[in-house]
């Protein structure tokens, strides 16, 4: 290595880091993450009305989103990590997608598909609707329609995947102060001179 190469490095700019644990996980290990996670999306379904056919007709042949890198139908939500809400979200089964979108493991994504799971749709004004999913869980991605085509899901999917590749380990597990409390269960390593006898 010549003198030439060190000023050349010297000039490049500092990768940007953010948070705790930017530290912990360098840069090309989050493009590793982030690409995992894009590209295995384990889908559960909480079809409640017509959006959810079609839904069903988006995992089909004809449209095929497996080859986006999305598994449709998880065993049950502590495998899946995307849940798509398809339809009415009334009063009463509100504390149930609820509960089980808590049952996902991190990192969890979300996908309201169709007018009525956005925001209560032609029953917008009922005394029993939900005025969309985003009041009892948090959204990710909206795919508008009443109901949408499974071409809008499609597309919905591949707007979460952008979304995904984006995301940096800090900002979304960025709530642990500093690196001192991410380490504070471990074990401390022996300290110089203190030696087995």
């Amino acid at each position: 290595m010549d003198v030439t190469d060190v000023t050349r490095s010297a000039d490049l700019p500092e990768p940007r880091r953010l948070g705790a644990l930017a530290r912990l996980a360098p840069e090309p290990m989050k493009v590793v993450l982030n690409w995992g996670r894009r590209y295995s999306l384990w889908v559960f379904n909480f079809g409640l009305a017509c959006c959810a056919i079609e839904f069903i007709a988006a995992s089909m042949a004809r449209h095929d989103f497996i080859r986006l890198g999305v598994i449709p139908f998880a065993p049950g939500p502590r495998q899946a990590d995307l849940m798509i809400v398809s339809g009415t979200v009334t009063d009463k089964m509100a504390p149930a997608v609820k509960r089980l979108y808590e049952q996902m493991p991190e990192p969890k994504y979300v996908i309201s598909f169709g007018a009525c799971s956005n925001c209560g749709g032609p029953y917008w004004d009922s005394y029993a609707v939900t005025k969309g999913v985003d009041q009892i869980i948090p959204v990710d991605v909206y795919v508008p329609g009443c109901p949408p085509r499974p071409e809008a899901l499609l597309q919905g999917i591949l707007k979460l995947q952008e979304k995904i590749a984006g995301e940096s380990t800090a900002e979304r597990y960025g709530s642990a102060a500093s690196v001192s409390e991410l380490r504070s269960g471990l074990v401390a390593p022996p300290a110089p001179g203190e030696g087995t006898r």
